[in-house]
């Protein structure tokens, strides 16, 4: 595959290569990245077209804002062309219901595969859909003019795409609580100071930045990332016990490798 080959651009979503890093990147400023059914569906189709030599994906948003959450269409009466309606699908059978949502969600599960790093980019606003996609992803670097916020709740609904657990995980239980239920911003200092964010560097250098981290993420040998990501990932879920034999099995695999040993 040669060098900045487009592999999938439609529905609002670009995926590009380049050897070992893949770029997906939001391609509607004009709705400020707005997120629809039809947008989630070609985040899935980008997942699964990934070619196996990348290693890094870096998301970003083009225009002034990552992505300002959901598009408003989606609430109203007849919702979004060809598609059901929220609320056709509320008066709908709740096993209908979750599938549906259940296929949304597919867009922001893939991020965490542990073949791969990702990276959100993320400048100006992050609303809730925004915000829950900038969680998928395993690190955010994040420019000075970020804005977080997730409104769910404060539109009578709750944050149902992926975010809940990352976001409890990075900044804990009660300061996750308290941004989702008032549904304010975080900007990029508390980011930084809480987690949320990796790095904040000014508007203009954001792209930079990514690709400088995506670079410095190259430098390890695949294995030992892969290895490494499943280990860190995982340590939230197992005991201390258990995570001591993660680790061992992990380095023991690690080890037949280096030595030429193959199972």
């Amino acid at each position: 595959m040669t060098s900045l080959d487009s592999v999938l651009d439609k529905d609002g979503v670009r995926l590009t290569v380049d050897d070992a890093v893949a770029t997906v990147t939001l391609t509607n400023p004009a709705k400020r990245n707005a997120q629809s059914p039809a947008l989630w569906r070609a985040l899935t189709e980008a997942g699964r077209a990934l070619p196996g030599s990348v290693r890094v994906v870096v998301l970003r948003g083009e225009g002034k804002s990552f992505s300002a959450g959901l598009d408003r269409q989606a609430f109203t009466p007849e919702g979004f062309d060809g598609e059901p309606s929220f609320l056709d699908m509320a008066r709908g059978p709740e096993a209908e219901l979750d599938a549906t949502i259940a296929e949304y969600q597919e867009a922001f599960t893939w991020w965490r595969r542990n073949d791969i790093v990702s990276i959100a980019a993320v400048q100006g606003h992050a609303i809730g859909a925004g915000f829950q996609l900038a969680l998928a992803c395993d690190l955010r670097i994040v420019a000075e003019d970020v804005q977080f916020a997730m409104r769910e709740t404060s539109l009578g609904l709750v944050p149902d795409l992926t975010g809940t657990h990352p976001l409890v995980n990075l900044v804990g239980y009660a300061r996750a609580l308290e941004i989702c239920a008032t549904g304010r911003f975080v900007h990029a200092e508390e980011a930084e100071r809480t987690g949320l964010a990796n790095l904040v560097v000014p508007a203009g250098e954001l792209d930079a930045a990514a690709r400088d981290l995506a670079g410095a993420l190259l430098a390890a040998p695949r294995d030992a990332v892969v290895e490494t990501k499943a280990l860190l990932s995982g340590a939230v879920s197992r005991g201390y016990e258990e995570q001591r034999v993660a680790e061992r099995a992990a380095q023991g695999r690690r080890l037949r490798d280096l030595a030429g040993i193959t199972d």
